[in-house]
């Protein structure tokens, strides 16, 4: 074994950060054994250098990350400070001094990744992000090793757990959607401002990364179509209970039927309780993997919290580590297919629509009109009247996104339908 230690930059010390320094010193023998050198940490830059930071040597605490990651004798730099500035260009200053990155930070992966696999192959070092996808589950390390020899057709996902908790509790509970929030965030799963997992910018971002690993394809951020679950009722849930449904949030990477082209999207959908995602609880996080050879593969566990993201950048470090220590770099950006990302109208999909509508005769023959103009077919028909108004529910046969959302604008413009009261696509069969 090598007796030089291999010196780490920890840039930000909140919850993932600390965990990572304290499994640092905890485990260090373990990790010197793995990686065949000890490791140590040199440094460690925040922005409250006042806080006390139990197991840290105030003397490796710094408000300078610029300086620190400049040193040139840092080894490896784990990033886990978050947001797009100034992690960019830290990240491409530790590349320029001759340090590897470890990063947690979906956002700027998922909006900057194609420039920083660039600077980091132009220097010679390595990019590791394990943990910005899906906390403590490996998914990326399978998608581009152990699958590289697989052709990938379809990611699915639950990778929010705040979202899965949410829609875990209106299901099992009966809850309405401010309820669960609510008790989300007493429970520290949701954030004071939730915006970002409930409007379904954090499963995009993890898409957009998810979708670029799996089809050797450029996909950014804006590539990702979005619908947040902030309309999802509880009337919603007891439809997909009358259909042997749950409703999740998904996110879900494909390739086209004729492998010219992929999506990305995240949004709620209904899935058959038979499907695996459906029995996702909790804040845990799933993701469901189709390929030719390997078929289906579901990855399971805690996708966010300082321990199990702590455990995905300490994999990742210790594969960086051995890296360095051979010489070598691991594997960087596979783009080669360079296939187009086509827009949310492209997509097949299958929509279940309820309608408020007057309770007369005439008025299905009228929506299925609407729907047979579109050349969307009906799969079944659920009608409930009462004291001449009456509620609607259709199911579709799969088709076009565009041609079911152009048959529900066409349907908003009948005299006989009062209002669409949801909209929710069906997934997983």
């Amino acid at each position: 074994m090598r007796t030089r230690p291999l010196k780490v930059a920890l840039l930000g010390c909140g919850v993932v950060g600390s965990e990572v320094a304290r499994i640092m010193t905890t485990h260090a023998d373990d990790l010197a054994q793995r990686i065949g050198a000890p490791v140590e940490l040199a440094g460690v830059a925040v922005r409250r250098p006042s806080k006390v930071r139990e197991g840290i040597d105030p003397a490796l605490v710094t408000t300078d990350a610029t300086a620190l990651v400049k040193r040139g004798d840092i080894d490896v730099v784990v990033e886990v400070i978050g947001g797009i500035e100034p992690a960019r260009s830290l990240i491409t200053t530790a590349f320029e001094h001759g340090a590897s990155v470890v990063s947690a930070n979906k956002a700027l992966l998922a909006q900057d990744g194609a420039a920083l696999h660039a600077a980091a192959e132009e220097h010679g070092r390595d990019l590791y992000y394990e943990a910005a996808v899906a906390g403590a589950i490996p998914l990326i390390r399978p998608l581009r090793e152990s699958l590289a020899g697989d052709k990938v057709n379809r990611v699915l996902g639950i990778v929010n757990g705040t979202t899965n908790f949410i829609l875990d509790k209106m299901d099992s509970t009966g809850a309405g959607y401010q309820e669960a929030l609510d008790e989300a965030t007493a429970l520290g799963y949701a954030e004071a401002d939730p915006t970002a997992d409930v409007e379904g910018f954090d499963a995009a971002a993890k898409a957009a990364i998810l979708a670029g690993i799996a089809f050797h394809t450029r996909v950014r951020l804006d590539d990702v179509y979005r619908e947040g679950m902030t309309e999802v009722t509880a009337a919603d849930f007891r439809s997909a209970k009358e259909m042997g449904c749950t409703i999740k949030l998904l996110a879900i990477c494909e390739r086209a039927r004729d492998g010219a082209s992929v999506t990305a999207r995240v949004h709620p959908a209904m899935i058959p309780l038979s499907h695996p995602l459906a029995s996702v609880r909790g804040a845990y996080n799933a993701v469901f993997v189709e390929s030719d050879a390997a078929g289906q593969l579901m990855f399971y566990g805690p996708g966010a919290g300082g321990s199990p993201t702590a455990s995905a950048v300490l994999g990742d470090l210790v594969a960086v580590c051995r890296n360095k220590l051979n010489g070598t770099t691991g594997p960087g950006e596979s783009a080669y297919a360079a296939l187009p990302v086509s827009p949310m109208g492209d997509v097949v999909t299958r929509y279940h629509i309820s309608l408020d509508v007057a309770d007369k005769p005439g008025v299905l023959a009228q929506v299925a009109t609407v729907f047979a103009e579109h050349g969307v077919s009906i799969d079944t028909v659920r009608q409930q009247g009462k004291d001449g108004e009456a509620s609607l529910v259709v199911v579709t046969h799969r088709a076009l996104d565009a041609a079911l959302t152009g048959t529900v604008e066409a349907l908003r413009k009948l005299d006989t339908v009062r209002g669409v009261a949801s909209i929710m696509r069906v997934e997983g069969e």
